[in-house]
């Protein structure tokens, strides 16, 4: 998740954060600067390492790492239509890649490196840089909006298909075929991410009233989200926790909301999505009885009668539920909808920021990076949810602790391929969130995500792997 901040923070402090971003699994948050770039490691509540910095090239307006990996992309407003890839431990340049319009947004995973222009996406493997695919019949995207799968044994990729509606366009990354399109929202899309596994795709639309989440590759909806009813904002971010059970949203108001993604076995039931609408997804259907609409069962099925509520509470609460099948489609989702199950207050508005769902010494944490220059971490309560606790404030800006001097003094001499740089272990007490890690888990005992396994190269040699490529015609 990456945002371009738009106004510097206030105060003259050393230098506005014109982008900052997570890495792919949430253990590592790169900033860029007028001056520079930096990346932190987020192995810590206490202390904020600074794992690298440079000032070689500025004004940089998107900077995307791989992973814990030495392999960051940056793109600078000196040169907004040219890519840059470095392996910056070695501090060289691996290739880079001028394109026909500015570029708006990047992203990567183990296999497919992606780059949004405004009427185009381009799709390289990673492994050696190789355009694989040039989508060009897509509307315009003034922001860059698009979303890739960070597993890549899938590799699935997600941009608007419509100007005026909230259309998504789910393709596969693999295949380089277009999978489905999914009508998620009237209006028209202000977020999209997929969770680690690639199996869901979340999405909000420019009002930021409503979530919903899709089941990949089929589209169907599985949950709905209302994150406020009293006013429209802007969606900064949206996030999935690295074991998808929480949803993560913020905005340019000062709450971040956190949704929980139970699983209930019947929950698309109530949704009606038997009813006439727009929207050409439909929620898994129960069993029907003859004759009746999918997902439906019948009046009178003597089959579909649930037990009788013992308590006036659950009598009322069956009630409410059944009048709401006869009100209009628009009263009955709000209904139905589900309300934040955790929150984040922050002590400002109108900046831009991002979020993520962390685990940071074996305990949930809420991170959010703001445009004024700082990192927030929150504690959360996975099981009772209610007001996250804010814990640390650290300055984005400041000089920092350097990490780089520490480890060359620690480790041995740097191997010769950027394979065995990313194949060593790590030193550091890293998150324990079952997710992508360097080493696979097996050094550290993980559970190794199904993911890992993908057939196919993972391995990337920066020399063999990454001639020094000057650029595209056009």
């Amino acid at each position: 998740m990456e945002a371009e901040a738009a106004d510097g923070p206030p105060g003259g402090v050393e230098a506005a954060l014109s982008c900052f971003s997570f890495n792919q699994d949430c253990t590592s948050l790169a900033i860029g600067t007028k001056a520079g770039y930096k990346l932190f490691s987020l192995s810590s509540v206490e202390q904020l390492d600074q794992v690298h910095g440079s000032n070689e090239i500025p004004d940089v307006y998107i900077v995307e790492r791989l992973f814990s990996s030495s392999l960051v992309v940056v793109v600078s407003h000196t040169k907004p239509r040219q890519m840059n890839v470095y392996h910056f431990k070695k501090g060289t340049e691996i290739c880079n890649y001028s394109y026909s319009s500015n570029i708006l947004s990047i992203r990567l995973n183990r296999q497919r490196l992606l780059v949004c222009l405004e009427e185009a996406i381009y799709i390289h493997n990673i492994k050696d840089m190789k355009l694989l695919k040039t989508i060009l019949d897509v509307p315009a995207n003034p922001t860059g909006l698009c979303a890739l799968s960070i597993n890549h044994s899938n590799s699935y990729v997600a941009y608007p298909g419509s100007l005026t509606t909230g259309e998504i366009v789910l393709y596969d990354g693999h295949s380089l075929k277009t999978v489905c399109t999914i009508a998620a929202h009237e209006g028209t899309l202000a977020a999209i991410t997929f969770n680690a596994s690639g199996s869901k795709l979340a999405s909000a639309s420019e009002k930021g009233t409503v979530i919903r989440v899709f089941s990949v590759p089929d589209g169907q909806k599985l949950y709905e989200f209302r994150r406020g009813m009293k006013r429209y904002v802007t969606i900064s971010s949206l996030v999935f926790s690295m074991d998808s059970q929480f949803l993560c949203a913020s905005s340019n108001t000062e709450t971040v909301h956190i949704f929980k993604l139970e699983h209930v076995t019947n929950r698309s039931s109530p949704k009606g999505w038997c009813h006439a609408r727009k929207h050409k997804i439909q929620a898994t259907p129960l069993t029907s009885h003859p004759g009746s609409a999918p997902g439906c069962r019948a009046l009178g099925d003597p089959g579909s009668r649930p037990e009788e509520p013992s308590t006036w509470t659950g009598y009322m609460g069956k009630m409410f539920m059944a009048a709401s099948n006869y009100l209009p489609t628009q009263v009955s989702d709000m209904m139905n909808q589900d309300r934040a199950f955790a929150t984040g207050r922050l002590n400002f508005s109108g900046q831009r920021n991002i979020c993520t769902l962390s685990t940071i010494q074996k305990l949930p944490r809420l991170l959010v990076a703001s445009s004024d220059g700082h990192l927030y971490i929150y504690n959360l309560d996975p099981q009772d949810g209610g007001e996250c606790v804010l814990i640390k404030t650290h300055s984005l800006l400041s000089s920092g602790t350097t990490e780089e001097n520490k480890e060359n003094d620690l480790r041995p001499s740097l191997p010769q391929s950027y394979a065995a740089t990313v194949a060593r272990p790590s030193t550091s007490s890293a998150s324990t969130v079952p997710g992508y890690s360097e080493d696979g888990g097996a050094l550290r005992g993980e559970v190794i995500p199904e993911h890992e396994f993908a057939t196919g190269p993972v391995c990337l040699d920066d020399e063999n792997e990454f001639p020094p490529i000057m650029g595209l015609p056009g």
